[in-house]
């Protein structure tokens, strides 16, 4: 059994742990243990000499299973989504744990998602992960019976797959309490449309402002998930200065820096003359220029649970589809303080 740096016994050896000892990445351990080209023979002896001093035993019984199967999971993403690219991050590791490859397929202004999908299934993925989705229920219902399906960041309960999501209402609950407990009463959303997750956002805004007795105060502009709606928005409320909230909560962390570009550019200091806070605790979000205050969703959760979930759909079946919830987080920083006067 592996020893975790405090010298305690910590479970079964993983083949991360096999990679570290190994010196190695753990896609190149995945490799050898499937008996796949990539590694050279000094590798591969270091590999064997490492699991046989940590104890792991690959799954024998899995690796004759996958001679007739792809073990090939994959991926719809959109590359420009700074939260997708988090995601990705966790789901190769989790992959690579239990034995499955990962394929990515991009969407972009040339390429939907159905596109992307179908690239996916002309590739036998036995799985797909899908980051974002903003497809038809029938279209991901179709899919479904193809391969086992996970929508990430969007349910979709009557299609019989599982999902995988951050639960929006506490993330959103937890930012207006903050801002309420600053002092903030007139505080605007600026929505993300369609995307996912918006909807679910947009309502828990309403509630959360009901909940402080700030029902006077809702007010909800129309946007989308990028840079170029948030600074839309925030040039809305710049064209009647006399009646400038004195918070503002984005959809999500683009928007909340375009709304944050645009006001600095209008001479507005942030968060003196106005508070700002996001959604998502994107790498943008944590660069000390902008230090943002937003809602952590847990992608290292998310991409873990979504990746296992595909997994337990793939070798059962039967076991019908679950939906997961992670807890979000707030983060705060910098963007957001007590109003003045």
């Amino acid at each position: 059994m592996a020893e975790g740096g405090n010298g305690r016994r910590r479970g079964k050896p993983t083949m991360e742990d096999v990679a570290a000892k190994a010196g190695v990445s753990r896609a190149l351990v995945s490799l050898v243990f499937r008996d796949q080209p990539g590694a050279s023979e000094a590798t591969r002896d270091r590999v064997y000499q490492a699991a046989a001093e940590l104890g792991y035993r690959p799954d024998t019984a899995a690796q004759m299973l996958a001679r007739s199967r792809t073990r090939v999971i994959g991926v719809m993403v959109t590359m420009r989504n700074t939260f997708h690219a988090d995601l990705v991050d966790a789901i190769y590791p989790a992959a690579e744990d239990l034995g499955y490859d990962i394929l990515l397929s991009a969407t972009s202004p040339g390429r939907d998602e159905r596109q992307a999908v179908e690239a996916l299934l002309g590739h036998r993925c036995e799985g797909l992960l899908l980051l974002g989705p903003n497809l038809d229920p029938e279209y991901v219902t179709h899919v479904g019976r193809q391969a086992a399906v996970v929508p990430v960041g969007r349910r979709y309960p009557d299609c019989g797959v599982s999902s995988v999501h951050a639960a929006e209402s506490k993330g959103v609950r937890q930012v207006i309490d903050h801002l309420a407990e600053l002092g903030h009463r007139d505080i605007v959303h600026v929505d993300g449309g369609d995307r996912p997750g918006s909807a679910e956002r947009r309502k828990a805004y309403r509630t959360a402002m009901r909940r402080h007795g700030l029902a006077d105060h809702i007010r909800v502009l129309a946007g989308k998930h990028t840079e170029a709606a948030g600074a839309e928005a925030a040039q809305q409320l710049l064209a009647d200065r006399t009646h400038l909230p004195t918070a503002v909560f984005a959809s999500n962390d683009r928007a909340a820096i375009g709304v944050l570009d645009a006001f600095q550019r209008a001479g507005l200091s942030t968060p003196g003359d106005i508070s700002v806070a996001g959604y998502d605790d994107s790498l943008l979000a944590q660069l000390s220029h902008i230090d943002l205050t937003t809602v952590n969703q847990n992608p290292q959760r998310q991409g873990e649970l979504a990746v296992r979930a595909a997994v337990a759909a793939i070798e059962d079946p039967d076991s019908g589809p679950q939906d997961h919830a992670v807890d979000p987080k707030l983060v705060i920083r910098g963007t957001t303080a007590q109003p003045r006067g």
